[in-house]
């Protein structure tokens, strides 16, 4: 006789070479079944899975309603459910929108260029430069985030304002004769604002970047003659881009979308596309438009995001 994968049983009974196909079949069922068990992908996805699932729950759902409403009309309390591209016509060709969208793009963007400048430096210090107690550093790198963000943000409207403490003290030393207007309600103080609430958010990834650049390498290049600038463009900073660019999409990606800040010290000339989103979901009260809105900046800033990861590894490849 021969087996199911026709090699021949020779020597054994019907009745038992039966029993062996079923047992080796069971076994290599049963084998296949604990080998799966005892994978690390499961066991990963098993720790994972709770998470993964209240992400879904609280992330993913609201997104893809969004979405949808996108592509329905309201007529003051009434919606249309039926599909349309009328908002986002609307969106793309209304003057308006387009400016905030590409002002929003365009204050993130330096936000982000001056907070990696100012965060590089000082986490380079933290990491090269200081060999005791840098759990007190970065202690201390966080407390701004003891206090409330609106409070730090009600701050920096005090120092900026009219009567502030920049122009007090530049007029009380006699260098301006009369308090600076450009420091508050425009781009500027969104800026500046930005930038110093979401510093501790690029120093830590540039901090831990750095922390992982083997020290061996820059002796190596030492003793073959690199001074401290070469050393820095040929090894430190391109292996701490890595950090580098985790630090531009953390301050990047949320700042495109903040509303309290330009609400607060922005005025008419510092308003972004979120403080028009909250309009069109709050007085307006066309949920579709808003949604419309907010859809297409998120495409708009995830276009952006991989375009600046794509740049910045190639630019990576050509320094290594």
């Amino acid at each position: 006789m021969t087996s199911a994968s026709g090699v021949p049983v020779i020597g054994i009974p019907l009745s038992e070479a039966a029993v062996i196909q079923a047992g080796t079949g069971e076994g290599a069922s049963s084998g296949w079944r604990a080998r799966l068990w005892r994978s690390e992908a499961l066991r990963g996805f098993a720790l994972i899975s709770p998470t993964f699932l209240y992400a879904l729950l609280l992330l993913l759902a609201p997104i893809l309603v969004i979405i949808v409403f996108s592509f329905w009309t309201q007529s003051y309390l009434e919606i249309d459910r039926t599909a349309t591209f009328v908002n986002y016509i609307e969106a793309w060709t209304d003057p308006l929108y387009r400016i905030l969208m590409f002002r929003s793009l365009g204050v993130s963007a330096v936000v982000t260029l001056f907070t990696v400048l100012l965060a590089y430096p000082m986490a380079y210090y933290l990491s090269f430069k200081v060999d005791q107690r840098k759990a007190l550093w970065l202690f201390l790198i966080t407390i701004p985030f003891w206090t409330s963000y609106l409070l730090r943000v009600f701050a920096w409207k005090i120092i900026l304002g009219y009567n502030g403490a920049i122009n007090a003290s530049l007029m009380e030393l006699g260098i301006i004769a009369q308090p600076m207007e450009f420091l508050l309600y425009n781009v500027n103080s969104v800026v500046i604002t930005l930038a110093h609430a979401w510093a501790p958010f690029a120093i830590l990834p540039i901090f831990v970047s750095l922390e992982k650049i083997d020290r061996s390498l820059l002796e190596a290049a030492t003793d073959l003659g690199d001074g401290a600038l070469r050393r820095f463009l040929r090894i430190t900073l391109p292996l701490s881009l890595p950090g580098v660019i985790a630090a531009a999409l953390i301050v990047f990606i949320p700042t495109v979308g903040d509303y309290i800040t330009p609400r607060l010290v922005g005025g008419k000339d510092g308003l972004m596309i979120s403080n028009m989103i909250q309009v069109q979901f709050g007085k307006a009260n066309n949920w579709p438009l808003g949604a419309a809105l907010a859809v297409s900046m998120m495409m708009i800033v995830a276009a952006a995001s991989l375009a600046f990861v794509g740049l910045t590894r190639l630019l990576s490849s050509r320094i290594r």
